[in-house]
């Protein structure tokens, strides 16, 4: 065999080894999705084992076929959500989207699908912790005001200032005149927002007293799950009615035309991440970004560099 058959023989080896190593690196990029979907079918067999409702594989075939279309749809979803994203750095938008709902209602998954292949630069999620002392003294509104985006940034509000009119109103972390003053101020700081130019979208995420019941129930028995499940996420199941009557208030008062609440039914968790995102889409008129296309450049080489090994007291024990 010739030095130049030899040659050739080793590029294409070298090629089809590329080409499975790009394949593997493209499966790696949806085992993320599929980690957390699995993730969902443990606290399915979790509920399953507690509540008796037999073998989960009854119906395997429609579930396949369900996650299947959930699937295809979903990663469409997020290549629109690509593209709006290159639009709203294009254009300078400044986007914020608050998420809004009871406990365990699925906020955080929906944010989990929209960031999930989004530059966390340009897409950013802000979830607030419980004010502080000097938080407490300021005007309600300033230490959400710094999380707000500049032009091509998106802010994802995992809950918002309206903790006000929920959380704080139920459980006495504010008095009525606190209470009121909100429901003054915060359709005129929404506008203000408006026009400067923010688009503001609001969602509430709806489950029943039955599926906030089950959900909590799979999260104490799952040791993965139970960091979810806060006091305060207690005392909200406990005082279900007082939350609703709180939502129902809140709803009605500050559901402006600059700015209106989107309920999204979420007893569904992939229907709703679906919904969700799809109606987000629609929410923003976007088009696709040309790119000039990405040459790599040529590696710089140079005959005298030696790369020196790893000493092997620094190397992490290969388990794997």
């Amino acid at each position: 065999m010739t030095i130049e058959k030899s040659a050739e023989i080793h590029a294409i080896e070298e090629h089809m080894s590329m080409d499975e190593r790009f394949n593997n690196d493209m499966l790696d990029s949806f085992d993320e999705e599929l980690e957390m979907e699995l993730d969902d079918e443990r606290m399915e067999q979790i509920l399953a084992e507690f509540t008796g409702a037999g073998n989960i594989t009854d119906g395997a075939s429609d579930r396949l076929s369900e996650r299947q279309t959930y699937f295809k749809e979903l990663f469409r979803l997020q290549g629109e959500l690509v593209k709006l994203q290159d639009w709203v750095v294009r254009k300078k938008l400044k986007v914020v989207v608050l998420f809004e709902g009871r406990d365990a209602a699925g906020k955080g998954g929906v944010i989990k699908r929209v960031t999930q292949r989004l530059n966390p630069r340009v897409c950013r999620v802000a979830a607030l912790p419980a004010p502080s002392e000097r938080e407490r003294s300021q005007w309600y509104f300033q230490r959400y005001i710094s999380h707000l985006p500049a032009g091509g940034e998106m802010v994802l509000f995992d809950r918002s200032w309206y903790n006000r009119a929920g959380v704080e109103k139920v459980m006495g972390f504010c008095n009525d005149e606190e209470y009121e003053e909100f429901f003054r101020t915060v359709p005129e700081f929404e506008k203000m927002l408006v026009r400067a130019g923010i688009i503001l979208i609001k969602y509430w995420f709806s489950i029943t007293d039955d599926e906030q019941h089950l959900r909590f129930m799979t999260r104490i028995h799952d040791p993965l799950k139970q960091w979810k499940l806060s006091p305060m996420d207690l005392e909200s199941r406990r005082l279900w009615e007082q939350y609703t009557k709180a939502k129902e208030v809140m709803l009605e008062r500050t559901h402006i035309p600059e700015a209106p609440w989107w309920v999204i039914e979420a007893v569904d968790k992939k229907k709703a991440r679906l919904n969700c995102i799809s109606h987000l889409l629609s929410q923003i008129e976007y088009g696709e970004v040309e790119h000039a296309p990405v040459v790599l450049p040529k590696r710089v080489y140079h005959t005298d560099y030696i790369r020196e090994p790893v000493p092997k007291e620094m190397l992490v024990p290969a388990k794997y």
